[in-house]
Parts: C-alpha cells; sequence; structure tokens
C-alpha cells in the first residue's frame, strides 16, 4: 500500500494553504487535526493484509465502500464547483478547503480497501456547481447527509480501528455541515441530539437526486466525468 500520511494526503501543503487563507484556523492548528483524524486510518492500514481490505471482514469492507462512495460524491461535487468557477467570496474558499478535505478521505479509503475499493461512479449534478445559491444548498444536504450516514453505520462496523476511522471522518463531516449551514443562512444545530439514517434511507436520497449517473462496484474505471 506505501505509507500513508497526511503530508502525502495534502501535497505541498495546499490544503493547510487553503484552510488558513480562508481563516478557518492556523496552518498549525489545521495539520494538528488532520494527523489527529489520520492516525485512525492509519491504525485501520496497519492492520493484517492491509491495502488490500484483507484484515477487515466482509461487514466492515461493505461498509466502508458504502461510505467510500458518499465520499467520492462529496469530492466531486466541490471539486467541479472549483472548476466551474461560478462560486464567490466564502463559498468559494469552503468549496476549495471542503473539496481538498474530501478528496483526502477518498485517497485514505481506497488504500486502505486496496483492490476491494468500490470504483468512481459518474456524476451529473445537473447545474448545481455553476450557481452559488443552488452549489450552498446542495452542500447542506449533503454534509448533513454524510453526518447521519456515518451515525448510522458507525455501531455496526466490526474492527475497532474501522471505528474509530470512520468517527474520525464522522467529526469532520459535522463540522463542514455547520459551516454550509451558515454559509448558507441555517441554523447549524438548532436541535439537542442528531438521529442516524440508515443505509436504505440515505441511499434512497441519494437516488432520488438523479447525481450519480453509473453504479459503482470493485471494477477500476476511468475518473468520472465532469459536468457543466
Amino acid at each position: 500500500m506505501g505509507d500513508l500520511s497526511f503530508e502525502r494526503l495534502d501535497v505541498d501543503g495546499a490544503l493547510a494553504e487553503a484552510a488558513e487563507r480562508a481563516g478557518v484556523v492556523s496552518r498549525g492548528t489545521f495539520l494538528a487535526g488532520a494527523l489527529g483524524g489520520t492516525a485512525a486510518l492509519l491504525a485501520l492500514a496497519s492492520e493484517p493484509a492491509a491495502g488490500q481490505g484483507g484484515g477487515l471482514g466482509a461487514k466492515d469492507v461493505s461498509i466502508l465502500n458504502y461510505a467510500l462512495t458518499l465520499e467520492y460524491l462529496q469530492a466531486t461535487f466541490y471539486t467541479e464547483a472549483e472548476r466551474m468557477g461560478a462560486l464567490r467570496g466564502r463559498a468559494a474558499e469552503a468549496a476549495e478547503v471542503v473539496g481538498g478535505v474530501e478528496r483526502a478521505h477518498v485517497k485514505a479509503f481506497r488504500d486502505v480497501l486496496g483492490k476491494k475499493a468500490a470504483a468512481r461512479p459518474s456524476f451529473d449534478f445537473q447545474g448545481t456547481t455553476e450557481d452559488q445559491n443552488g452549489f450552498l444548498k446542495t452542500a447542506v444536504a449533503f454534509e448533513d447527509l454524510a453526518v447521519e450516514a456515518y451515525k448510522g453505520q458507525a455501531p455496526r462496523l466490526q474492527a475497532t480501528s474501522a471505528l474509530a476511522a470512520a468517527l474520525a471522518i464522522h467529526s469532520v463531516e459535522a463540522r463542514h455541515a455547520a459551516w454550509m449551514r451558515y454559509l448558507f443562512g441555517v441554523e447549524p444545530a438548532s436541535r439537542a441530539f442528531d438521529q442516524p439514517r440508515s443505509k436504505q434511507q440515505i441511499t434512497r436520497v441519494v437516488q432520488s437526486t438523479n447525481f450519480i449517473t453509473s453504479s459503482p462496484s470493485t471494477e477500476r474505471r476511468r475518473t468520472p466525468r465532469y459536468t457543466g
């Protein structure tokens, strides 16, 4: 699999620099937080036969691939929004920072799962990456959905290291959700408790958007097409 580290994911310090430029945190604080989250994935990757999904049971591999597909969805959405260049101000800065983090999540999951990693689907975001209001509304929905998905699947994970990795990402997704809600003008946290959603519920919501234009599988495919 090769060494998995935050330095490897954050090529040339781009993620830390983007976070600092957006006024989110200082570079040092960002690195410290990112390294803490990466530690859980490192532990997961160091299990027997790591990098091939071999240290994980079939149930955990299935759950991690489900999480990977959601990360594909988010990473591609933010990447396309950056490439379209239609966002302004804080929304553009947020897309750059959050997109970098979601791409790091994808990289980490793919390294851990190895040959058992689901392939990246193709996407069509139907113009939501070309309009600031549409982008923010969709980003809020995606981030809320990710938080509910991780919350729903975490108790089902069997490997302790897999659970640690999922919880490390869950807290990051929660911060993303609060950030996007703030930018869209929605109350970041209006409830005392959050409820999880099952895989079936999340899948129905994602399918209803028609954003995924091909089903993920374990076959290797080309990188996704980006719509415009």
